[in-house]
């Protein structure tokens, strides 16, 4: 049986994203709006996840969500873009959420669904110097496999990666 696979997110998709959003990020949630600009203004950054893309009843069971922006200058949480400014000099990974029972599986030999996704969006992240992201729920160890290090000496940042929670890290890659 196929595992899970990487695709491109659909329009369509969006319905099936939102419980998923709403079961990992219940503290901190966005409208299918966020997710539906983020869709349009940047197709290319944003995945989904399919449990088993060979089955007619394969369901989503993740997505990652990201798109350039400003350097250390991540969205407010659950705020509409507006659109992707001229001069973003950075890439910023918004957020890559798998069900748990989707974590463990994925083709590339055991390094799991999630590090598929991150892999994927690192490569669209090629063409900017810097990817940046806000840390939630203590997974600066996940990220820092990913040449990720934590940003303290920017204290602009404080206040916008407060409001993602008291343990949200603004990193980016060096």
């Amino acid at each position: 049986m196929p595992g899970p696979t990487w695709r491109p997110i659909l329009p369509t998709d969006i319905p099936q994203i939102m419980p998923i959003s709403e079961a990992i990020h219940s503290a901190l949630p966005e409208s299918a709006a966020v997710f539906a600009e983020r869709v349009r203004l940047f197709p290319e950054g944003c995945l989904v996840l399919m449990d088993d893309e060979t089955s007619p009843e394969s369901r989503v069971c993740g997505y990652a969500i990201s798109h350039p922006i400003r350097r250390r200058q991540p969205p407010a949480l659950n705020a509409l873009l507006g659109g992707i400014s001229e001069d973003a000099d950075q890439y910023y990974i918004h957020d890559v959420a798998v069900l748990p029972e989707a974590r463990g599986q994925g083709a590339a030999r055991g390094q799991g669904a999630a590090r598929e996704g991150v892999e994927r969006l690192m490569a669209v992240a090629a063409k900017w110097e810097t990817v940046g992201l806000v840390s939630v729920y203590g997974t600066t160890g996940f990220w820092g496999r990913f040449g990720f290090r934590e940003v303290t000496e920017d204290e602009g940042l404080e206040g916008k990666v407060r409001a993602y929670g008291e343990e949200a890290v603004f990193m980016e890659t060096v």
